[in-house]
C-alpha cells in the first residue's frame, strides 16, 4: 500500500492509523503548493481532487478522504480496537465523531489558512473552533479518550487537527482535559513516528 500526505496535513492521521495497526505500507509525500511528488509526478494524476490523503492498494485500487481510509484501516486489524466492530452501536458513535470532527472543526479551519480571508471572519471562525473544542473538551469528562478506553481512528483525526490550533491563534489553553489528551495521544510511540517520518517533531503544523 502507499499512502500520499503532506507534512502536518490532515493525511498525518491516517499516517498514524497505519502506524498504530502495524499494516505494511510505503508513504509517499505531497507538496500542496506544486501538487507533485518528490519525483515530479503530476499528483491530480493519482487524484483529481489534489488534495491528501489518498490510499491505494496493491491492486491499484485507491480509497480517498480520511474517515474512510482509516475505518478502513481499523478493519483489517480488529485485535488493536482503532475502531469497534462494523454495525455496533459503538461504532456509529465513532462515526458521530469522525463527522463532528470533518464538519465542525477540519473544515472550519479552512478559513484560517486562507490567506485571502479577511481578520473580521477569521476572528468569527476562531470564536466558532473555541466553542467546538469546548465541547469535545466536556465530553472527554472521566475518559482517557473520545470514545472511553481504548484509542481510536477519532482519537488520532482529533489530535492532528488541534495540532493546527496554535499557530492559527485558537487558544485551548483553559480546556485542561483537552490539553491533557493531546499530550496523551503525543506520548504514544505510533504518534511520535509519525511527527517524525513527516518531519514535525521541533515544528509547526502546516496546511491542511
Amino acid at each position: 500500500m502507499k499512502l500520499y500526505y503532506s507534512p502536518g496535513a490532515c493525511s498525518l492521521s491516517p499516517h498514524i492509523v497505519l502506524l498504530e495497526s502495524g499494516l505494511p505500507f510505503e508513504a509517499r509525500m505531497v507538496s500542496l503548493k506544486t501538487h507533485k511528488l518528490a519525483d515530479d509526478t503530476d499528483y491530480y494524476g493519482i487524484n483529481p481532487k489534489g488534495y491528501v490523503p489518498l490510499l491505494e492498494f496493491d491492486n491499484g485500487e485507491r480509497l480517498t478522504e480520511g474517515p474512510a481510509i482509516v475505518q478502513w484501516v481499523a478493519d483489517q486489524v480488529p485485535a488493536k480496537h482503532l475502531a469497534p466492530p462494523p454495525g455496533t452501536m459503538a461504532r456509529y458513535h465513532l462515526i458521530e465523531w469522525l463527522n463532528f470532527i470533518t464538519a465542525e472543526l477540519h473544515k472550519s479551519f479552512s478559513v484560517l489558512f486562507n490567506p485571502a480571508m479577511p481578520e473580521e471572519a477569521k476572528a468569527l471562525v476562531r470564536t466558532r473552533l473555541a466553542e467546538r473544542f469546548g465541547y469535545v473538551d466536556q465530553q472527554l469528562a472521566g475518559k482517557p479518550y473520545l470514545t472511553g478506553e481504548h484509542f481510536t481512528v477519532a482519537d488520532a483525526y482529533l489530535f492532528v487537527i488541534a495540532r493546527w490550533a496554535q499557530p492559527m491563534k485558537v487558544e485551548l489553553a483553559s480546556f485542561n482535559r483537552l490539553t491533557e489528551f493531546i499530550a496523551r495521544v503525543a506520548a504514544r510511540p505510533a504518534v511520535q513516528q509519525a511527527l517524525q517520518a513527516e518531519g514535525l517533531v521541533h515544528g509547526e503544523a502546516k496546511r491542511h
